[in-house]
């Protein structure tokens, strides 16, 4: 009786978003680009990358999930939830490990799996502020003392063309010695120091290269002090 005490003792205390009242043990934030429609394989994709991003997230990591919309620096927040652990974690012996799993699913995998059912438009929007988007979330939720301390991630599923009227690929096109002399590369300066970037790319027509795009998005993560870990191209084009 004693030695059951003791392993229920040694599960942590959760808020009411599932997380250790001592904190988040890691942070994972995805940005969706909702500012343009996307095929319904890209979707499919983008679901398959986001089990397998979610699937990474340690128990008690947090993850947020916000929406890219044309508004600057306004990306809507649509999910904030730790992962409880599955029922495959559970001790069999201090916990019920079909409880867990039910939870589990509940709060945390079902919505984040409609969050990519539905990560589509119905018409294209006139802007597209990915930096801005980034610099938002990075400055209010990446950057606290708190979140500074655990392991930070950042993923970004977006064709990443930015299109603002500060600065767009589509009118000042993809060269990074370029933008550095635009003014948006101070207005759109982010500390990414100790973050991690990952980018699942959406494919459409007449885009640049992909290789391009690539190394534009590496040299701005890298010049905000980021660790770029990855771009991505999604199946599918839209």
């Amino acid at each position: 009786m004693v030695y059951l005490k003791v392993r229920a003792g040694d599960e942590v205390a959760t808020d009411e978003n599932l997380c250790p009242v001592t904190g988040p043990v890691s942070i994972s934030a995805m940005l969706l680009d909702v500012t343009d429609p996307i095929s319904e394989v890209t979707k499919l994709d983008l679901k398959n990358q986001f089990q397998k991003a979610v699937a990474q997230v340690p128990k008690g990591g947090l993850i947020e999930v916000y929406l890219l919309t044309e508004s600057e620096g306004q990306p809507r927040k649509t999910f904030y939830g730790c992962n409880p652990g599955d029922g495959s974690s559970a001790d069999p012996w201090t916990t019920n490990p079909r409880k867990i799993q039910e939870r589990w699913k509940k709060a945390f995998s079902d919505p984040l799996e409609k969050m990519v059912d539905n990560a589509d438009t119905a018409k294209a929007a006139n802007h597209s502020p990915i930096m801005a988007g980034i610099q938002k979330i990075v400055v209010g939720s990446l950057s606290s003392d708190s979140a500074t301390r655990v392991p930070r991630t950042l993923y970004l599923a977006s064709d990443m063309m930015e299109h603002t009227d500060a600065y767009s690929m589509y009118r000042n096109g993809t060269s990074y010695v370029a933008y550095e002399k635009n003014q948006a590369r101070d207005r759109y300066r982010t500390p990414l120091d100790g973050i991690g970037v990952k980018v699942l790319a959406f494919q459409r027509p007449n885009m640049p290269p992909a290789n391009e795009i690539a190394e534009f998005w590496l040299a701005w993560v890298r010049s905000n002090r980021g660790d770029f870990i990855g771009f991505e191209r999604l199946t599918g084009v839209r």
